[in-house]
């Protein structure tokens, strides 16, 4: 449908500068919707307002809302870019690039206080306390604490430690003191600076640096050794040990990557949200991990969200970036992170940092959808039906799929199945599986057509509902035919109808000669293919159940009153089939009986004289 344009939206445009600047939209309540950059104001806000295939739903709907824009004039692009990024910081526009942290994630501080306590929080604040992580889980922030506390003496109570409270003596040592985990700072066994070189400590070991902490240990250990404190010495060796346990269960990435950033991104075209991933590598080890829920707005380019993301992790958690940050591509706008080097591998130990870092986003989306999912098993049908519908391009929602596949050996024992999925998952009761009646030999395609036509013959005579989907295993050939059994009925048009090659996963539609391939990341191909392989799956256990049974059956079933133990007793005494045929009355007598001896003596000359 064509818009609309107001008169005052034309002036407007009309009215812009080729210049450098910002551009606000406005909604008719006043509130700023969108704000962007332009090298040319006037040639980028009027890209808004014209006809274009290449429009999105979003841009459509935004400007059906605009009614005023302003715009704001600067001397170069690198100026429009900073003043934009400053305006959507402030403003935070429905349609701009915004982030969502539904997640607090588990951080170490180090409290500004005499004897700083060392702690686990959820809250950042601007305290003037030193803020560690942030930590992917909380299991790897409290194995960390553990390991500190195992190794250097911390206080771990609330006590006030200023000069005038240890003074008045009011502190008596509490246990962890006599467990030597503690020195007792609250009576003065401990001084600040003794305790600030055991607080430089533990910033080492958060920084991913346990060298200065296994020099320290390991001096100690001989300086309490020389003095014949062998307790304390078997204590710091205890220590040096717990050290290099959690060294090794700790992720080392390697000894020449020495400290960077990371930042990938998890971006499907078809999704609102895209998902980004944040490392810190420091010593060769992960010290903080991240991830970050991105929704999209307008701008959809992964560099764009990309660089949103970096900036929101810089701002909020007052992070310094390493000089060298590693991305699978460059973010838009570089400039905006001074002192940087943006580094994108091809090969080598950075490029599987990237690796690692993208497969950390895909659990985390795949964590999320799994939690939706229980919370709210409708929403994810919903969401999964119009996804597959929009990939398929269907004109209606696939909520009953049925797929065909075809099995025999060489021509024998021809069977076909069909299975049912509706909402995405299987229907087992629909499942159902037929014996070729009318085709002789390995000829798949007329097996096929034969199928569908008994299949949907028999739904229309039920009254049953037809399905919304189709699925044919194979490619043209095996979709050709499923498409004459269907034309044969009158139901070609009414069924959507595609074939699902097995090699590359390609889908073909009917009349269309060139294949079509689904996103490879996307669930409509994963559930395709699993409905494929389901029906592959049922196809070839029901052929191998036929084929067992026809290797089992003899000729002497066909005899009447010829049991399974006389069936038995010839076979033992003659060995094949083939014996049994060409023997006397009097020899099968011998066996078995004269009545029966009889009986299957004029079963095979009576095939004889015919």
């Amino acid at each position: 449908m064509k818009r609309v344009i107001s008169e005052h939206i034309r002036q407007q445009v009309a009215a812009l500068p080729h210049s450098p600047g910002v551009y606000q939209f406005v909604d008719s309540q006043g509130k700023i919707i969108y704000v962007g950059k332009a090298k040319s104001l006037k040639r980028r806000v009027s890209s808004y307002f014209v006809d274009r295939e290449d429009h999105t739903a979003k841009v459509l709907v935004m400007t059906r809302q605009v009614v005023d824009i302003r715009h704001i004039v600067v001397d170069s692009e690198q100026d429009a870019l900073l003043l934009e990024n400053s305006l959507i910081k402030t403003l935070q526009p429905r349609y701009n690039i915004l982030l969502k942290d539904d997640k607090s994630y588990p951080w170490i501080v180090i409290r500004r206080e005499p004897f700083p306590r060392v702690q686990s929080t959820r809250e950042l604040i601007r305290d003037g306390s030193k803020y560690y992580g942030p930590y992917g889980t909380i299991s790897t922030q409290r194995a960390i604490l553990e390991f500190i506390r195992e190794v250097i003496p911390l206080r771990t109570c609330n006590h006030d430690l200023s000069p005038r409270a240890i003074a008045s003596g009011r502190h008596t040592v509490c246990l962890q003191y006599h467990l030597g985990n503690c020195k007792g700072p609250c009576v003065g066994a401990q001084d600040e600076a003794s305790y600030a070189e055991s607080i430089a400590l533990v910033q080492s070991i958060l920084k991913g640096d346990l060298r200065p902490v296994r020099e320290w240990l390991t001096k100690e250990m001989w300086r309490a050794a020389e003095e014949l404190r062998f307790e304390q010495a078997e204590q710091y060796k205890q220590r040096l040990a717990a050290l290099d346990k959690y060294q090794a269960r700790s992720v080392i990435v390697s000894s020449h990557i020495v400290d960077c950033d990371v930042f990938t991104l998890l971006a499907d075209e078809d999704d609102d949200v895209a998902y980004c991933n944040y490392l810190r590598i420091s010593h060769g080890s992960i010290t903080a991990v991240q991830t970050l829920r991105i929704s999209r707005g307008i701008e959809t380019s992964p560099e764009a969200l990309l660089t949103a993301a970096i900036q929101h992790l810089v701002e909020s958690l007052d992070l310094k970036l390493s000089r060298e940050v590693i991305v699978p591509y460059l973010p838009s706008s570089a400039l905006l992170f001074d002192g940087v080097t943006f580094t994108v591998p091809k090969r080598g130990e950075k490029a599987k940092l990237v690796e690692f870092s993208e497969r950390c986003a895909r659990l985390y989306r795949a964590e999320l959808m799994r939690n939706m999912e229980i919370k709210n098993p409708e929403r994810h049908t919903d969401r999964l039906m119009s996804a597959m519908q929009r990939e398929l391009r269907l004109d209606r929602e696939p909520r009953h799929i049925e797929c065909f596949d075809n099995s025999n050996l060489q021509g024998t024992n021809a069977v076909s199945a069909c299975v049912v999925f509706r909402n995405g998952k299987p229907s087992r009761r629909d499942y159902r599986h037929y014996n070729v009646q009318s085709v002789e030999g390995p000829n798949d395609y007329a097996t096929m057509q034969e199928v569908i036509r008994r299949r949907y013959t028999r739904l229309l005579n039920e009254e049953l509902p037809l399905p919304d989907l189709i699925i044919v295993d194979g490619g043209k050939g095996q979709l050709s035919s499923a498409v004459e059994g269907l034309r044969e009925l009158g139901l070609y048009g009414r069924i959507p109808i595609i074939g699902l090659a097995e090699r590359y996963e390609e889908v073909y539609y009917p009349n269309d000669p060139m294949p079509y391939y689904l996103s490879r990341t996307g669930e409509p191909l994963k559930v395709i293919c699993h409905i494929r392989d389901e029906a592959h799956r049922f196809g070839i256990t029901h052929h191998r159940n036929k084929r067992s049974k026809a290797l089992t059956t003899s000729e002497l079933d066909n005899i009447k009153g010829i049991g399974e133990k006389s069936r038995t007793a010839l076979l033992r005494h003659f060995r094949s089939t083939k014996a049994i045929r060409t023997a006397t009355e009097a020899m099968l007598s011998d066996a078995i009986g004269p009545a029966k001896a009889k009986l299957v003596y004029d079963y095979f000359n009576r095939e004889k004289d015919s």
